[in-house]
């Protein structure tokens, strides 16, 4: 595929409306949460910078299920968090997620009274879990894609700094975006993070490979499934 194709996917993504308790990241603004007079489109130059970044090199897909508020949310960018992208986390370096371009702050620091969260973004422990795994492993940063079944953030009813799972209705209506997403990488291999995404991705006719989630107590299981998962890719 293409950087236009890329270009094709974030725009289709910037356009869809995910309904109520749900934000999309890529063309949402929460008064007093977010940063900025269009922090929506500084996540969008994100996701497009990081996933141009992979066109040639991607070889793994590592789908989980949504955005969280303490990652995509505020960065665009699936199991990712703010403070790996500011480069905050010295075991993970910026440059090996977005490539030169200098990522961006989304989330207002005046919403919070968490000191490490007003200096530095939020911090999620299911992206450490991921990038500090694919950091370990030479060349796996460039070689796996992240993203999720459902590439907007839904949450409790009145309480956008929360997350839940997408209802089968909300994956349905917005199934259309999971395809555009793989075809922009034919041939990487699909590895499902989650039941929830092990199920979305059956559903859609893609037998996947499934690996724990990292929450939960799961993430030792998550290091040894993405490990098996990275060998069996030759990675």
């Amino acid at each position: 595929m293409s950087r236009a194709a890329i270009r094709r996917f974030v725009a289709g993504l910037r356009a869809a409306d995910p309904g109520v308790d749900c934000v999309n990241p890529y063309a949402g603004r929460v008064a007093g949460l977010d940063l900025g007079p269009d922090p929506a489109a500084v996540r969008a130059r994100q996701l497009a910078a990081y996933l141009d970044m992979r066109l040639t090199s991607a070889r793994l897909l590592l789908i989980a299920e949504a955005p969280g508020y303490q990652g995509a949310r505020f960065t665009g960018i699936a199991m990712t968090c703010e403070r790996l992208l500011l480069g905050h986390d010295p075991r993970v370096a910026p440059a090996g997620i977005l490539g030169p371009r200098r990522a961006r702050r989304t989330s207002d620091p005046a919403h919070t009274t968490v000191r490490s969260t007003q200096l530095g973004g939020y911090a999620e422990p299911t992206s450490s879990v991921v990038w500090q795994s694919l950091a370990a492993r030479p060349g796996a940063g460039a070689a796996v894609v992240l993203w999720n079944v459902f590439p907007f953030h839904p949450h409790r009813a009145g309480e956008p700094l929360s997350n839940r799972l997408p209802t089968r209705r909300e994956l349905a209506e917005h199934a259309g975006h999971l395809p555009a997403f793989l075809a922009l990488f034919p041939g990487a291999r699909i590895v499902a993070v989650g039941r929830t995404a092990e199920r979305h991705l059956a559903r859609l006719g893609h037998r996947a490979t499934a690996i724990r989630h990292p929450s939960r107590g799961g993430a030792g299981a998550f290091r040894t499934g993405l490990a098996l998962a990275l060998d069996a890719t030759g990675l």
